[in-house]
């Protein structure tokens, strides 16, 4: 897909999904990993606000701003060229409607395809003047990891009838509006089929079972670049922090004369 073929991802979204396309999606936060990955036939690239926990170093993603998400989203688009690349608005820039088109249009500015938003009905003024607009929008659902304080920690969602009902709800309001997607985060699996079924777009899940159209991870996460927190519904594909480790350490023995090729 080249980015001529981008100027609709709603439609594609959900063609894909009328085709039984399972979507493969996975964040970047830099210039590297977004020119890698948009080789690896990925669906969706998204410059996650999770940055904030694994390249800032913050304890979630509430203190990541409008200003180190247009940064982030210029460094990576810079190396995305055939991918759809969606951008996180940040918490407390969409709060409304006319906050969440100017938020919006910058990280379009910057080289976003869409942005996303965490919300349902509460937040579908903001998503319908984004989408007035004529910029794409992915949908956010279940856990809301920018409402993680208040809620007190990351809870699977959807395990009451009426918490299933309500997300139901929302994701019926979004797809009416015409979202391209969206990401359904630890929500109880039943729940998260129920929404699939019900819907035209696609949902992405994280962490909410097998019956999405599509998966999303945290790309630290895949890669085991995160050693210190390893989600339960990730199985990484690759110990990185381990061979950097080795690397490095490798690395410190040439340079000081200690390793077993230098004492031969």
């Amino acid at each position: 897909m080249d980015s001529s073929t981008l100027s609709d991802p709603a439609a594609i979204m959900r063609q894909k999904k009328a085709g039984g396309h399972r979507l493969a999606t996975l964040t970047a936060y830099d210039y590297a990993f977004g020119r890698i990955l948009d080789d690896l036939g990925l669906d969706l690239i998204l410059v996650g606000d999770s940055l904030g926990m694994v390249q800032l170093g913050h304890r979630d993603t509430t203190q990541v701003t409008i200003e180190i998400m247009e940064h982030h989203t210029r460094a990576v688009a810079a190396g995305v060229r055939k991918t759809l690349l969606v951008s996180d608005l940040p918490a407390g820039s969409y709060t409304t409607p006319d906050q969440a088109l100017s938020n919006a249009r910058r990280l379009v500015a910057a080289g976003a395809k869409a942005v996303k938003v965490e919300g349902g009905n509460d937040i579908l003024p903001q998503i319908q003047a984004i989408l007035a607009d004529g910029i794409p929008v992915l949908g956010h659902l279940g856990m809301l990891p920018q409402h993680v304080r208040e809620e007190g920690g990351y809870h699977i969602k959807g395990e009451s009838s009426e918490e299933a009902e309500t997300i139901l709800a929302d994701a019926l309001a979004l797809d009416e509006a015409g979202v391209l997607g969206i990401v359904l985060e630890l929500v109880q699996p039943d729940a998260a089929e129920a929404v699939t079924m019900a819907i035209s777009c696609p949902t992405i899940g994280i962490g909410s079972g097998e019956f999405c159209d599509g998966n999303i991870l945290v790309i630290h996460d895949l890669l085991g670049l995160f050693p210190w927190f390893k989600p339960r519904f990730v199985t990484p594909k690759a110990d990185l922090a381990g061979a950097i480790g080795e690397a490095v350490r490798s690395y410190c023995d040439d340079v000081r004369g200690t390793s077993s090729d230098s004492a031969a």
